[in-house]
């Protein structure tokens, strides 16, 4: 079945070709088809344009097909086009002239799109529940090793003594930076397109406020030609939302790849995280990081992937924007498995002891022995150029009585500035309302 059948074929090859790899990729958006069908049939039946008895034959046999798609059992076979072709044959075969009616006052155009942000805003709630767990482990090894030195580093030069606890909480505090991403992604896509039809409206009385109230929509997407406008601009705010915190997670691996290093020697994978060499017996490889970089370096090319494929485009519909759920929705859920497999390996992170010990990193205190200079009376600059070239002529000592105290005092007060930002972002945030 199609929904544009008249009554002739289609060239097989150009079918295959049009459709593409909408049957499989069509699976994301069958619960989210068969909700807002469900609100559609309930406002037609308010409407009049259904009867009241043919509501409840939609209404029992769209929660059958919802009981289908949990169980993985309602397959788009060969004989449909998509998701929504085959939705609407069942409802056909069950319910007989209720089932030829759903489509009153309804396009396939506004029906893709109600169901694509649908899918869209529970991923995005799904999604930045992992990252808000994501967040809560990374704030806890903060905490439980805020004490322990770590070299910072500029120009993959040691710079001045950082700590664990600050290096754990800035990511945790760029992830939440991340989510307002999310949280715009959300807003964008939290507007109701059904009813909007093909890009031009409806005749038909019908009441997008209710389908917007059923199908748990902030408000009405009111322009029917906006709404057409809206499809590849909700994707695309999804993806750019997703490679802000790829972009992120990618440094954090790579951090982890050098900080494991036998050259720095910060952290240890224990032995089970690890992988080997086919030919080198000593090798314990962080490949689980590696791929997480390389995953998320990937993540950070969807906005451009997406603009590439619809930047052109003039208003209404176009094929093209089939496309999209190519290139995006796999990639949703390979951003899932990245946020699951992180939110296992990081409370499993291993802190070394010792490193900072090393005579390589008596440089980094140079600015806590100006400090004690300015102390004394001595002017920055002269303060400034006196340690440079006590380290230049080999005459420097370090100021060793540099306290973990200085670095926990810092760590302490931002931990709590951004525990209160996450309360904050929670409070305010509308993806986290919902």
């Amino acid at each position: 079945m199609k929904l544009w059948d008249k009554g002739f074929s289609i060239n097989d090859k150009i079918e295959k070709f049009t459709i593409g790899k909408d049957r499989e990729l069509d699976q994301y958006l069958a619960k989210y088809d068969a909700v807002a069908s469900k609100a559609q049939a309930n406002m037609l039946a308010k409407t009049g344009l259904i009867s009241a008895q043919e509501n409840i034959r939609l209404q029992e046999t769209l929660d059958e097909i919802l009981v289908l798609i949990e169980q993985e059992a309602f397959i788009i076979d060969a004989d449909y086009e998509d998701i929504h072709s085959k939705i609407e044959a069942y409802l056909i075969e069950k319910t007989g002239d209720a089932g030829k009616k759903i489509h009153v006052a309804r396009s396939r155009n506004d029906q893709v799109l109600v169901a694509i942000q649908l899918f869209e805003k529970e991923y995005l709630q799904d999604a930045s529940q992992k990252i808000f767990q994501l967040i809560d482990i990374l704030l806890a090894k903060s905490n439980q090793f805020k004490d322990n030195l770590l070299p910072g580093y500029t120009h993959f030069q040691a710079a001045m003594p950082s700590s664990f606890g600050l290096w754990f909480s800035a990511y945790a505090e760029s992830l939440l930076t991340d989510l307002y991403f999310f949280d715009s992604a959300f807003k964008v896509a939290d507007q109701n397109p059904l009813g909007s039809g093909a890009g031009f409206g409806t005749s038909f009385p019908i009441d997008r406020m209710q389908t917007t109230e059923e199908l748990g929509f902030s408000e009405v997407l009111v322009s029917a030609v906006g709404a057409q406008i809206l499809r590849g601009k909700t994707e695309k705010s999804v993806a750019i939302a997703l490679s802000m915190v790829a972009a992120t997670l990618s440094k954090m691996s790579y951090d982890l790849v050098l900080y494991n290093s036998q050259d720095l020697g910060f952290v240890k994978l224990p032995n089970e995280m690890t992988t080997g060499s086919s030919i080198m017996p000593h090798k314990k490889n962080p490949d689980v990081f590696e791929l997480t970089r390389a995953h998320c370096n990937r993540l950070q090319a969807l906005p451009t992937d997406i603009i590439m494929t619809i930047n052109n485009l003039p208003s209404g519909y176009h094929r093209d924007f089939q496309i999209l759920k190519e290139i995006l929705f796999e990639p949703m859920m390979k951003f899932m498995d990245i946020l699951d497999i992180l939110i296992f390996a990081i409370p499993q992170l291993e802190i070394k002891e010792g490193f900072i010990d090393q005579e390589k990193y008596d440089p980094i205190y140079t600015v806590e022995n100006i400090n004690e200079a300015i102390k004394s009376g001595i002017p920055f600059r002269d303060a400034y150029k006196s340690v440079g070239l006590s380290v230049e002529n080999k005459s420097y000592i370090p100021h060793k009585n540099f306290k973990t105290t200085h670095i926990g005092s810092i760590h302490h007060l931002g931990l709590e500035l951004i525990q209160q930002k996450i309360h904050r972002f929670q409070l305010e945030s509308a993806l986290c309302k919902k």
